[in-house]
């Protein structure tokens, strides 16, 4: 990659509103991988341990990467591996220049990096950019010497009696005497949130500096210093963390000044190094990609669609023995009681005004929430994986998606995880000692495994040609091989209804020599609707199951479903 000195981008006072309805279609900039990308998240700790002290490591990763590739996925998306007290597994960040002990070194990044193009993949990195951990020694030092250089690196009241009175921010007190201040947290206590500066600030509260500060300016340019720091090692990205929340307002976070920061960071690495990505926690795809993301996870918070979807029931939201409402079904249900315009007047809105900008990511899970398997079986996740391995967008797995890996919800908390330590569990490889993860003694794993006499393991699925990890890689060797099915080709919903299980929808342009036609029933019992398509010819079903018969003159189409049924025709 290109080298290049960072420099902060410029902010004013007054970012403009911007959005992506403004943005231009992608330039040559563009990362052109990114139109047949598909990302594979890995929770570095419980993925897989090369040298058997019970936590995964970058050299066990390094060995997982043909399994990666054959998958179908052309990129990693790491969860924090920087030097860190892991007081929020990694979240809270000590130092961002160099990998954990615990993982490896930096020069087992580089390898990483070297070995992953090797096989075709690109390595993200998650970029916290928000906070640091309390033991960052720029935060210890700008509690305790007043003439530190990092001073006004993070967000100090004035005195300790100052609480802030700000009613959407939080404030942490009494662990720095030597400063008579509180300090502004942006999850735990002990991730003291990094100034970027109000957009607002309140004349009567100097400590709430304006973004043009000494404070904001330097932390933005030591932001471009990190990211360029791992680009130059090789990686080619960034998930980043709470992306919409680095500057402040009174009441939480002002949306058009941390759009036109990342705008800025945006057009600076589009020209300094094009081929870079950013990858936005923002789940709001039209404020993200008109902030300059080249695209947004639409993920569990920030709009119901996801919500809606996969986990409406409370019970795939977070362990409780509560009985869902009759508004609290997901789509994929196998009641057929979901509504797919929950989800889908939501998504389609975001889509029309960001299809010529980037891409929405509607993942299978994440580490932060309960696994898409609750509550389903194999049968009901291939359904799942259909449609989202067939939507336009980035595809993103979540690592053991791919099996059905089962929500341990008596999982012990490790470092900050609580109920998040269930989708955290080590990935199974096979039904030798720890799943195969490692080798160490079962008590010095980093999290156990779950339990179950039946969990599902790569090595069992492999030799399974019906399993949902060879689905799923079918799924995605068809979505490579289509234009059709590619992350920037069009989409219309062909028959979608509120009281219906069955979703139809059309993929790909006008000028393209095939289009594909994606149909997904949840429900336990088959489902038929009516569809109209412009081909002359009946579609043919090119993997799964479906009945297609003509209405009229073979433009109006009957398609019928199987219960918990999934099809692609070509069109």
């Amino acid at each position: 990659m290109k080298k290049s000195s960072p420099s902060a981008p410029h902010s004013s006072h007054s970012p403009a509103k911007r959005t992506a309805h403004s943005l231009k279609t992608p330039s040559a900039q563009w990362p052109k991988w990114l139109d047949d990308a598909a990302f594979y998240e890995v929770y570095p700790q419980t993925f897989a341990d090369s040298n058997g002290d019970g936590i995964g490591d970058l050299p066990g990763l390094i060995g997982k990467l043909d399994y990666i590739r054959d998958l179908g996925c052309t990129a990693v998306w790491l969860n924090p591996c920087f030097v860190s007290p892991f007081g929020d597994a990694g979240y809270d960040v000590a130092d961002f220049y160099r990998i954990a002990p615990r993982f490896g070194t930096n020069a087992d990044f580089r390898r990483l990096c070297r070995e992953a193009k090797q096989r075709g993949l690109r390595v993200i990195l998650d970029l916290v950019a928000g906070h640091t951990s309390i033991d960052h020694p720029w935060f210890v030092s700008s509690a305790t010497d007043p003439k530190s250089p990092y001073r006004d690196w993070y967000i100090w009241t004035d005195n300790w009696w100052d609480h802030g009175g700000l009613p959407g921010h939080r404030f942490t007190g009494g662990h720095a005497e030597q400063r008579d201040a509180m300090f502004m947290n942006n999850f735990f206590w002990f991730q003291p949130a990094l100034n970027y500066g109000f957009s607002a600030p309140d004349p009567a509260k100097p400590w709430q500096q304006p973004i043009t500060a000494p404070g904001p300016k330097a932390v933005r340019a030591e932001l471009m210093k990190i990211i360029a720091f791992w680009l130059e090692l090789g990686c080619d990205g960034f998930r980043i963390d709470m992306a919409s929340s680095i500057v402040k307002n009174r009441d939480g976070y002002d949306i058009p000044a941390c759009q036109a920061y990342w705008r800025e960071v945006r057009t600076w690495m589009d020209r300094t190094y094009p081929e870079a990505v950013l990858i936005s926690e923002w789940s709001n795809p039209i404020e993200a990609i008109g902030g300059g993301c080249h695209v947004d996870f639409m993920i569990h918070f920030g709009t119901p669609a996801y919500t809606k979807l996969l986990r409406a029931e409370p019970q795939r939201r977070k362990p409780t023995t509560q009985k869902p409402a009759a508004d609290e079904i997901s789509f994929f249900d196998r009641s057929g009681k979901g509504d797919i315009r929950a989800f889908l007047d939501i998504w389609q809105r975001q889509y029309d005004a960001t299809k010529t900008a980037g891409l929405i990511s509607v993942p299978t899970g994440n580490h932060d929430i309960p696994r898409v398997s609750v509550g389903r079986d194999a049968a009901d996740l291939a359904v799942v994986m259909t449609m989202l391995m067939t939507m336009p967008g980035l595809p993103v797995i979540y690592y053991g998606d791919e099996l059905g890996m089962r929500y341990v919800g008596d999982t012990p908390s490790c470092e900050g995880a609580y109920t998040r330590a269930g989708s955290r569990t080590p990935m199974q490889w096979n039904s030798r000692k720890n799943a195969g993860f490692s080798s160490a003694p079962a008590k010095a794993l980093y999290l156990p495994l779950d339990p179950s006499t039946d969990r599902p393991t790569v090595a069992q699925q492999e030799t399974d040609p019906d399993s949902l990890l060879n689905h799923t890689r079918r799924l995605l060797a068809l979505r490579h091989a289509i234009p059709a099915l590619g992350n920037r080709a069009g989409f219309s919903a062909l028959h979608a209804q509120s009281g219906h299980p069955l979703f139809v929808y059309l993929r790909g342009d006008a000028d393209m020599d095939e289009r594909i036609v994606g149909a997904v029933n949840p429900s336990a019992k088959p489902a038929s609707a009516s569809i109209t398509l412009t081909s002359t010819t009946l579609p043919e079903v090119i993997y799964g199951a479906a009945k297609v018969s003509a209405r009229d003159h073979q433009q109006r189409l009957t398609i019928t479903l199987p219960g918990r049924g999934w099809a692609l025709l070509r069109a």
